[in-house]
């Protein structure tokens, strides 16, 4: 199997499995804008430390990457996660807890359903197409603004990157996606989603309130390849769980 760089977020994930890359150029993480939009976008914290990402896909669920909710392979204890949601200042939002027992991973991709108490904000649409190649996608999250210790300088505010779909068979993309795979791949417009960003949403672009989920980011190179997992590929999969 190709090796996967993914965006493991936590300090003792980081200084267990070294998954961040400390030594990427100084170019690689920093971009972006600050987001004047994203309500369905919720920030993960363990132990009260920033750590994912994620999108609120129903009034009950938060939809993030699977690899966030892992330590040295062994799943994080409900009561050391909450979520901060309903503001794109992280330190204004509303805490939610997950609900006990309420954690479902899908079997095909790097992705997580998470149940939490009735969420009082708006939801982000599912994408019902496939991406494609030359679609111009954003990403966003709460993760690093900085190279190195990418723990040290996590956002506190929402921020967004810009990237285009590239064919997931193209040579930059090797060790992120394949063809027939999970994962999409992504080129860097303008900024790069790293540390801190993991599970978070990769939107379509529109006016307010016209974007859909395209995809749950897992993955970068902090310079300029991104993969995400494809909401469309497992949407079944969404709506069987969050219509429980």
């Amino acid at each position: 199997m190709l090796h996967r760089v993914r965006v493991l977020l936590l300090t003792a994930l980081l200084l267990v499995t070294g998954s961040v890359m400390s030594s990427a150029p100084a170019s690689a993480v920093i971009g972006g804008s600050k987001s004047t939009y994203g309500p369905w976008a919720v920030r993960m914290l363990v132990d009260g430390e920033p750590a994912c990402t994620g999108t609120a896909v129903a009034q009950q669920w938060i939809l993030s990457a699977s690899h966030c909710f892992f330590e040295q392979g062994q799943p994080v204890a409900d009561k050391r996660i909450s979520f901060r949601v309903g503001s794109l200042d992280m330190r204004k939002g509303v805490t939610v807890r997950p609900v006990p027992g309420g954690r479902v991973g899908s079997a095909h991709a790097d992705m997580m359903l998470i149940k939490v108490p009735p969420m009082k904000v708006r939801t982000a649409p599912l994408a019902t197409a496939r991406v494609h190649p030359g679609q111009a996608v954003r990403q966003y999250g709460w993760g690093a603004t900085c190279s190195g210790d990418e723990n040290t300088c996590q956002s506190p505010v929402l921020k967004q990157s810009d990237l285009r779909v590239v064919r997931p068979d193209d040579p930059r993309c090797e060790g992120y996606t394949a063809p027939g795979g999970s994962d999409f791949c992504m080129e860097k417009v303008s900024g790069i989603p790293a540390g801190g960003d993991s599970g978070g949403p990769v939107m379509s672009l529109g006016p307010h309130g016209t974007e859909t989920l395209l995809g749950v980011f897992d993955g970068s190179d902090r310079e300029k390849i991104a993969e995400a997992g494809e909401v469309f590929q497992q949407l079944a999969w969404i709506r069987s769980v969050t219509r429980q």
